[in-house]
């Protein structure tokens, strides 16, 4: 029996041996969405943990689905699961007062440089115009790209309820639960990552639709997990500051 028909089972006769089996049949989903996020490097933080988390979040998900939805409980569970496994990771995020303080800055310098250039900044005009050693502000995005997931789900701007992971998505298909952004911003959003080197596009959807690990795009790319942590960071940058400028337009 497949999950949805056991899930329709379980809202005819809701047993513990069902919901049991539910979970058990759920477990592949779970460990997929924790192998896709890059979590701080915490005790608190194991695959295990995340693990219990996500499956926190299956049965929260069990309880507020129901059969009328327009969608199948798989795609319904995995936002409940991954929200979950977010949540539980912001609560033990390990950033730094100043690392946000950069991340922050580097945000609005590359916005800054995108409008004087053009075009996409490279790293060194970023780091020089925000007085870094190129080094470190490598440094910066690798801590940028631990928090991947986290930031993927925060939203754009205070005034936007809207999350940049959604706008990605929003790009491809459309899903029952999610806002759609207009057509205007998501097709500035898609040059926006047309305008990202042949690489990171690579990179992008290796890390993002593909759910690749990192050392597993690292093995493909034939580069360090390092500098790929470094990439996706950078993309991150790129891509929140490009959709800032959407929001304040």
């Amino acid at each position: 029996m497949d999950l949805q028909n056991l899930v329709s089972e379980y809202k005819a006769n809701p047993t513990s041996s069902l919901k049991n089996h539910i979970v058990k049949e759920s477990i592949p989903l779970i460990k997929s969405i924790v192998g896709k996020v890059n979590s701080p490097n915490s005790p608190l933080c194991g695959k295990d943990d995340l693990i219990n988390i996500g499956a926190t979040g299956l049965l929260q998900a069990l309880d507020n689905y129901t059969l009328d939805k327009e969608v199948k409980f798989n795609t319904f569970a995995y936002y409940r699961i991954r929200g979950s496994i977010i949540d539980y990771l912001r609560s033990v995020d390990e950033l730094s007062r100043t690392n946000r303080a950069r991340y922050g800055s580097a945000q609005e310098t590359t916005c800054y440089l995108q409008q004087k250039l053009g075009r996409n900044p490279l790293d060194h005009e970023v780091a020089e115009e925000m007085e870094l050693e190129l080094n470190d502000y490598h440094k910066l995005l690798s801590k940028v790209q631990q928090r991947v997931a986290l930031s993927l789900d925060v939203s754009i701007s205070s005034d936007s309820e809207s999350s940049l992971s959604e706008r990605i998505e929003d790009l491809n298909f459309e899903l029952p639960d999610q806002s759609i952004i207009n057509e205007e911003d998501a097709q500035e959003l898609k040059r926006a990552i047309k305008s990202l080197t042949e690489r990171e596009q690579i990179i992008l959807a290796l890390y993002y639709y593909e759910e690749c690990t990192l050392r597993e795009i690292a093995e493909s790319l034939n580069l360090s997990e390092a500098r790929i942590s470094q990439i996706i960071g950078k993309m991150l940058v790129t891509l929140k500051a490009t959709l800032k400028e959407l929001v304040l337009v």
